[in-house]
């Protein structure tokens, strides 16, 4: 049996658009991820990992549904150390999906979740999109010498702090707590807008994510086995 294609999520939504033949997914949060993903390694091995997801917009004006497709992954929580992603793969997935944006992501410990800390971040590092996956999938793939892409849909816009509420309605393992997002909801009813706003952005991002699932299984091949197993 041929090595599959590791696609890595952090979030169960995700997990579900990812699957399709010739691939494995990974699902987990950051904290259990790269013990995950050298298991699976391990057992089934692997031509190639793809972090694939949403990530936070970090420039301005980048609305949510965008794909970015990385050029290098800054590990921030290792001063800004960088990898490139595989350009092979990049270029190949650019050309599926040629309104993403080809720039830098940034990978992250925690959800930046304020306007602030989001402009913060970009000053720092530059990066159009941070998410909490992909500096883990660059680390893995690193130390086995396998190629790597990242492929990320912009969620929430550099623009837009998150509400408490929607903090509050997210579980450890990436689900809706919807007890949670009530609760803070009573306690602050004014929220109630900007928590709108997160669930109609949410619906751009699955809706893009899913779409350019798509796109890439019917250009590059079935699925992004088939694709990645060509390049």
């Amino acid at each position: 049996m041929s090595q599959p294609i590791v696609i890595v999520t952090g979030m169960p939504f995700e997990a579900r658009i990812a699957r399709g033949d010739g691939v494995r997914v990974v699902c987990a949060q950051n904290s259990t991820l790269a013990g995950e993903l050298e298991a699976t390694i391990a057992r089934e091995g692997a031509r190639g990992l793809v972090s694939f997801g949403t990530a936070g917009g970090l420039i301005p004006g980048v609305k949510a549904g965008q794909w970015v497709i990385a050029h290098k992954v800054l590990d921030m929580p290792q001063q800004a150390r960088e990898y490139v992603t595989s350009i092979a793969w990049a270029d190949a997935l650019h050309r599926a999906i040629p309104r993403a944006l080809r720039a830098d992501t940034a990978g992250v410990t925690a959800p930046v979740v304020s306007a602030a800390d989001k402009a913060a971040l970009f000053r720092e590092s530059g990066a159009a999109a941070a998410d909490m996956e992909s500096h883990i999938v660059a680390r893995v793939a690193q130390a086995h010498g396998l190629p790597f892409v990242v492929a990320r849909v912009v969620i929430d816009p550099a623009e837009r702090s998150l509400p408490p509420a929607a903090l509050a309605g997210m579980r450890s393992d990436g689900s809706t707590d919807i007890l949670g997002v009530l609760r803070s909801l009573a306690g602050n009813p004014l929220q109630l807008p900007a928590l709108l706003r997160v669930g109609q952005d949410a619906g751009r991002a699955k809706k893009a994510m899913t779409h350019g699932r798509q796109i890439v299984a019917l250009r590059l091949g079935e699925g992004f086995g088939a694709a990645m197993a060509g390049i």
